[in-house]
């Protein structure tokens, strides 16, 4: 996959992936994601944690809390349903899926994944922190 910046096309050999730790949805995907065979490397990393700042300082951190994003490795930012995409795409088993789903006929099952998995979080996820916006790492079993 390519992002283009400033009128270039760069490609991804490393993602990101900022993801809610206080979310069980969003940590049952993160454990979902480590287990498949990844074309392209995924570090999950919590949205807005100590980590999160210290390797993207200039990134919407109370943004990432809103909705999945995921990092390039050359600074390509990925939100929502493309973050989605961008992280099927990632791997293996699921990356001619991901060519689907960001086509016209398939953007709206991804669009509506998406929306489903916020709907689920709005109804269950307790918010990151105390109002800081810090999110607590899980430990090497979660």
């Amino acid at each position: 996959m390519t992002a283009g910046t400033g009128g270039q096309r760069l490609s991804v050999e490393r993602l990101t992936v900022l993801y809610d730790a206080q979310c069980s949805l969003c940590v049952h995907l993160r454990r979902w994601l480590m287990k498949q065979r990844q074309l392209v490397p995924l570090d999950l990393v919590p949205a807005a944690s100590e980590e999160a700042r210290r390797r993207f300082p200039g990134l919407d951190h109370a943004g990432t809390l809103d909705e999945i994003t995921a990092i390039g490795d050359r600074g390509q930012i990925y939100r929502g349903t493309d973050a989605w995409i961008v992280c099927l795409w990632a791997l293996a088993e699921h990356r001619p899926r991901s060519h689907w789903l960001a086509t016209p006929a398939g953007r709206p099952f991804a669009r509506a994944t998406v929306l489903a998995a916020a709907k689920y979080r709005s109804l269950t996820a307790t918010p990151c922190g105390d109002g800081d916006g810090a999110c607590t790492v899980p430990g090497p079993g979660d």
